[in-house]
């Protein structure tokens, strides 16, 4: 019941709502914190899982989004030309004030911050991907597709 999600699972799931999605969030009995242990909940491939991560512009001190898959590392450098300054790994106060989520539970959407994600190309191969609903333990499956029109995010390669 919709009810007995954490209040961060309920916070995403009216964004995820008010966005156009239809999705169901799940709570899992174990953590799914990492893609490893999120695709063994989640009973999918490892490259299904989307990873929410948060990187800050090193000059200007912007959040950016990016959505990979599972099985992919951005690579800082590549991403860096595409949004035009190099980018740095926050820490987990910056991350939080950027989302309103901690790491290990950051959805794709509805952040504290308009963010608009840039979404890995090998995410759109699948019909279903997983992603965090606003807690470690909590996820949902979407098109990803759905996923890509929902938060307006543009396709990249992130590797």
């Amino acid at each position: 019941m919709v009810n007995d999600l954490p209040a961060a699972a309920l916070r995403f799931q009216a964004a995820a709502e008010a966005a156009g999605l239809r999705i169901q969030v799940t709570v899992m009995p174990a953590a799914t914190r990492t893609a490893a242990e999120a695709a063994a909940a989640c009973g999918c491939a490892l490259a299904q899982i989307v990873k929410s991560l948060i990187f800050k512009g090193k000059e200007t001190g912007r959040p950016y989004l990016f959505l990979a898959a599972g099985t992919n590392r951005v690579n800082e450098k590549v991403v860096a030309d595409l949004v035009g300054e190099a980018i740095v790994r926050p820490d987990a106060d910056f991350v939080r004030a950027a989302t309103g989520f901690a790491i290990g539970g950051i959805p794709p959407l509805g952040h504290t911050t308009r963010l608009v994600p840039y979404i890995d190309a090998d995410l759109l191969q699948f019909g279903t991907v997983w992603a965090a609903a606003g807690t470690p333990h909590a996820v949902f499956a979407v098109d990803p597709k759905a996923l890509r029109d929902a938060t307006g995010g543009g396709v990249i390669t992130v590797t």
